[in-house]
């Protein structure tokens, strides 16, 4: 069956916060807890929806989020390893681990936000008071908006679970797959419930009203709604709430920086393992090797830049330097230090730098398929040596933002264009330049479709999305886009073929053995 369990109301007490001394996030334990005596106060309501902003991301969120957004976008590479490497190619199959993973994640929150919402609304109906109640059943909402909008774009067609607790007590499995119109549809529906009932300002971490319209304007774009995505990306920027962080690579390479003005929605982490997937587990897998030190873990890069995007950046632009780690890049505050190796300490002492014609006792690293790394959610060798604070070595505490006001910009700059071949409208291109002038490139007087999908793509690398914007330009287009992309590596080029049964992942074997309607063509939900 699904990884989807009805949550009793005592389970969802013991996943509650009671207090927040430390940051919303902070979880305790609680006891024989009923509607009838708790939730009775803002914090321990908020506590409630608090539970929804890390750890049930943590299977998607971890590695499945690179193989199919990056990997499958043609940024990253991942020879070394036999479950995410054939995401380059598309040979993997319906019984991959990462699919499986990203299906129970996205599930396990569909199905969380709805028993929240029926808590809650039954609390209310007990004497509750909605003042606190109403905003959490709309951040409950926004989560459901942000689970079905990720499995209509993975999957396509895909199941639509909207009270698992009656699905689990009827006992009736056999549920269908949905058209994916209607999974959007559904989700445009979440994102409007949360839009009218979030406030437009609250604590940092917290999405608002604003999150909502952002979304729903990403929505719209990718079904090529362009009138309403430039409405809503529109709200978003009059609001006066959000502008671009000066510092690009300060986004992703320090908790310090957490949620920042241009954060419209982040996953919230915290340096513990405790319980794991608290925190940031990415800059294991992406780092290099020459990074490794008692406090910090870097396997050598699980995942690696592909030579495609490395190629892609334009002269001068400064988010390569936030995005890449090339020979020569330096960080000058990163000081990694070994026992034992004076040669690399002596390298080290003046700061990071990247080296791959060095001996590793030396300071060096050895060449991957590409000769480099990625930057992105790389927080350094631990905070003895200069770096954010690692727990256990791999858990930081950087959040992983999912809607950032670049984004916003873009596409409001690609709505105004919508289907024509160029523009040179005014406002489009005021939020167009705005990200290329952070970046340090000049001014465009106009642009097309490619140009802006350009931009998405190295402002985006390594975030999980650029797969999304490939797919969201149908087949033809997609393919000509899969196809022109170098997969290969510093040893040869490699080009693959790109069918139309690619488009979307596979349902979970597993899924599809316990509920056959699952691998049945997919009906209406509306």
């Amino acid at each position: 069956m699904f990884q989807i369990k009805k949550i009793s109301l005592v389970v969802m007490a013991a996943l509650a916060v009671a207090g927040c001394k430390k940051s919303f996030t902070d979880r305790a334990s609680l006891d024989s807890t009923t509607l009838d005596n708790y939730y009775n106060t803002k914090e321990e309501v908020r506590g409630l929806t608090s539970t929804l902003y890390g750890v049930p991301w943590r299977n998607f969120e971890e590695r499945a989020w690179d193989a199919v957004g990056d990997v499958m976008g043609g940024n990253e590479l991942a020879t070394y390893d036999a479950n995410y490497g054939p995401f380059s190619n598309f040979t993997f199959s319906a019984n991959s681990t990462a699919i499986a993973d990203a299906w129970a994640s996205l599930y396990k929150i569909g199905g969380w936000t709805s028993e929240y919402v029926n808590a809650l609304q039954l609390k209310l109906q007990k004497g509750g008071n909605p003042d606190f109640i109403n905003p959490a059943i709309a951040e409950c909402h926004f989560f459901k908006g942000v689970v079905y909008f990720y499995a209509a774009r993975m999957w396509g067609d895909a199941p639509i679970i909207n009270q698992p607790g009656e699905t689990i007590l009827g006992g009736n499995f056999n549920i269908p797959r949905y058209y994916q119109e209607d999974v959007l549809r559904f989700a445009l529906n979440e994102f409007k419930a949360a839009e009218t009932g979030l406030p437009t300002t609250d604590e940092p971490g917290r999405v608002t009203s604003w999150a909502a319209k952002g979304m729903m304007a990403k929505l719209y774009l990718y079904r090529g709604v362009y009138d309403s995505a430039k409405i809503k990306a529109q709200e978003v920027m009059n609001s006066g709430q959000y502008d671009l962080f000066p510092d690009y690579a300060g986004l992703f390479n320090s908790a310090a920086n957490n949620n920042n003005i241009e954060c419209l929605f982040s996953l919230q982490h915290q340096a513990t393992q405790n319980p794991y997937g608290s925190g940031n587990l990415k800059a294991k897998d992406r780092g290099p090797g020459s990074l490794q030190t008692s406090e910090a873990d870097y396997y050598g890069g699980v995942f690696f830049p592909s030579i495609d995007l490395v190629r892609a950046y334009e002269t001068g632009d400064k988010r390569k330097a936030g995005s890449l780690i090339e020979p020569g890049w330096k960080m000058p505050n990163w000081k990694p230090q070994r026992n034992g190796l004076s040669s690399y300490n002596a390298f080290m002492a003046n700061g990071f730098v990247y080296d791959s014609t060095l001996a590793t006792n030396d300071g060096g690293t050895a060449n991957n398929d590409v000769n480099a790394y990625i930057a992105k959610y790389v927080v350094g060798p631990g905070k003895t040596y200069g770096g954010d604070y690692i727990d256990g070595h791999q858990s930081s505490g950087l959040n992983l933002p999912i809607l950032r006001y670049a984004d916003v910009l873009l596409i409001y700059a690609e709505a105004v264009l919508g289907t024509g071949a160029s523009t040179s409208d005014g406002t489009a291109l005021a939020a167009l330049n705005k990200v290329r002038a952070r970046a340090g490139l000049a001014a465009k007087v106009s642009f097309t479709k490619d140009d802006i999908l350009h931009e998405r793509r190295v402002e985006f690398a390594f975030e999980g999305d650029y797969w999304f914007d490939i797919q969201r330009q149908g087949f033809a287009k997609a393919k000509q886009m899969v196809e022109a992309q170098d997969r290969g590596s510093k040893w040869g080029a490699k080009f693959v073929t790109f069918n139309q049964s690619f488009l979307y992942l596979p349902i979970p074997a597993g899924e599809v053995l316990q509920d056959p309607e699952l691998g049945k063509p997919p009906v209406h939900y509306y």
